[in-house]
């Protein structure tokens, strides 16, 4: 008998989201691998495996595996809003509670058909980030090759690592180029999500 799953994606974020509740075991490690290959395999950023509740009061504990390492995250914005929907659907509600390893996230569906997750109280200390050394994460000391890049990134953890720029002009900025460049540098053992951004106003961050 095969695996069945289905591939979702959150703003291009791509997730394989296999639903264990009824087996109550996650695939294998080496089977979750081979299918995140995308030359290979289905291709994706993370395998989901949905399992069974362990808290009373959530849905779900939803697992999170990268690629390539096979190593677990704590949590994910883009993925706990396809499992969310995954799971409104199949419930026929509108409000789901999923518990990760980073604790438990509040999804309720949007206007138009969109998902919201509570993400929490992000982390900004160095060591929860985490980066490799002491020092002031809203200054990290992480260098952009691209010389348009004046400012150090910003550091915060949301249930994993991420570097912020603060630019000029976020709609032409070659994220493609940087992003890879920075995102294994090892001042993030942990690997990183590297965004880069504009405010626009006191309210508003492109």
């Amino acid at each position: 008998m095969g695996l069945q799953f289905i591939k979702m994606h959150g703003i291009s974020n791509n997730f394989i989201i296999v639903d264990c509740r009824g087996s109550g075991r996650m695939p294998d490690k080496a089977l979750m691998t081979a299918m995140m290959h995308r030359q290979t395999g289905v291709g994706c950023d993370q395998v989901i495996p949905i399992m069974p509740p362990e808290t009373p009061g959530t849905d779900c504990f939803m697992r999170i595996i990268n690629y390539p390492t096979g190593n677990e995250a704590e949590a994910c914005g883009n993925a706990t809003r396809c499992v969310a929907d995954y799971l409104m659907r199949d419930k026929g509600e509108d409000r789901v509670v999923i518990q990760t390893l980073g604790g438990l996230l509040e999804c309720t569906r949007a206007e138009n058909g969109l998902i919201t997750v509570d993400m929490g109280v992000p982390r900004l200390e160095w060591h929860q980030i985490p980066v490799a050394k002491q020092c002031d994460t809203l200054h990290m000391p992480v260098k952009c090759s691209y010389k348009l890049v004046k400012d150090m990134p910003v550091g915060v953890n949301v249930g994993n690592p991420h570097a912020v720029f603060f630019v000029d002009d976020v709609e032409h900025f070659p994220v493609t180029e940087i992003g890879p460049e920075l995102e294994t540098d090892p001042f993030f053992p942990a690997k990183a999500n590297i965004e880069f951004a504009k405010v626009l106003d006191r309210h508003t961050i492109r």
